[in-house]
This record gives C-alpha cells, sequence and structure tokens, in this order.
C-alpha cells in the first residue's frame, strides 16, 4: 500500500478505527501487537503517524523484511531492550530466519557494543593522563610538576 493509499484510509475511516485496523493488521503480519503499539493505541494520532513512519522507512528501504529483522535483533541487543529483543527474535523465528543466523546477529551486535565501550573508554583515558589531579585540585606543587602550572 502506497503512502498516499494509507492516508486515504485513514481520512475515510477515522482516527480510531484506523488505528483499530492497523492493530488488527500488525497483529495479522507479525504474530502480535508490539508492547509499545499496545501502550499508544489510546492515543491514535501518535499510534498512527509511528506507523506511518515505520511504514515509510520500511518502503523506503532498499532491504529485504529478513535483513530488517536482523537488523533488529542486533539493535535490540545492543541497546539491551530485552522486550525488543524476545519480540524481534520471534519476529525473526516466524520469518524463517535460522536460529544461528538470530545468534549471529546477536554476536555481532555484542562485538561492536564492546568495541563502542574499549573506543570510548581508552579515548577518555587518553585524555585525562593530560590532566594532573593534583595541579587541578591543591594551589600548591605537585610532585609531577614542581609549580604549579597556571
Amino acid at each position: 500500500m502506497s503512502f498516499e493509499d494509507e492516508l486515504d484510509a485513514i481520512l475515510a475511516k477515522g482516527k480510531d478505527k484506523a488505528a483499530q485496523d492497523i492493530l488488527k493488521a500488525v497483529e495479522s503480519t507479525y504474530g502480535e501487537v508490539p508492547y509499545v503499539f499496545q501502550f499508544m493505541k489510546d492515543n491514535p494520532e501518535i499510534f498512527i503517524t509511528k506507523v506511518l513512519h515505520n511504514n515509510a522507512i520500511q518502503r523506503s528501504s532498499a532491504l529485504d523484511a529478513k535483513t530488517i529483522e536482523l537488523i533488529s535483533v542486533a539493535v535490540s541487543a545492543a541497546m539491551r531492550c530485552s522486550h525488543c529483543l524476545k519480540l524481534h527474535i520471534r519476529i525473526a523465528s516466524n520469518l524463517g530466519i535460522p536460529d544461528d543466523q538470530i545468534a549471529a546477529a546477536v554476536f555481532l551486535a555484542g562485538n561492536l557494543v564492546n568495541a563502542s565501550v574499549l573506543a570510548t573508554a581508552t579515548r577518555h583515558l587518553d585524555e585525562e593522563r593530560e590532566v594532573c589531579r593534583v595541579c587541578e585540585i591543591e594551589s600548591g606543587a605537585c610532585e609531577i610538576h614542581g609549580e604549579k602550572k597556571d
């Protein structure tokens, strides 16, 4: 369905009926309704615009549904969002993605998170080596610099 078709359907049905229909379509597609969508359903304007945004991203993507879901698994794992991760693992399984591919996405996410932690921490460590805590805190001379640095 095109963006214009989605908008026309929402306008024709009204926001409340459109929100209900979208929830049914999501459940039909994924086998369940994500918690965040359940939470948003009482605010149809927010819910509908969120779904329209999601659909626009997927429609404009050159990636297939399985690749998008593996990315969703990896990002959920990297963000440590257990609710998202469980949902996206179930969806990936429902799409027929084998467990070894889902595990590979999780391992890649873990590797990137590990690299991010190390890169950030080592940069800060290098920056902190340039700061003398004694000179920074005390008003007198330190053992390293002799005289107080100005």
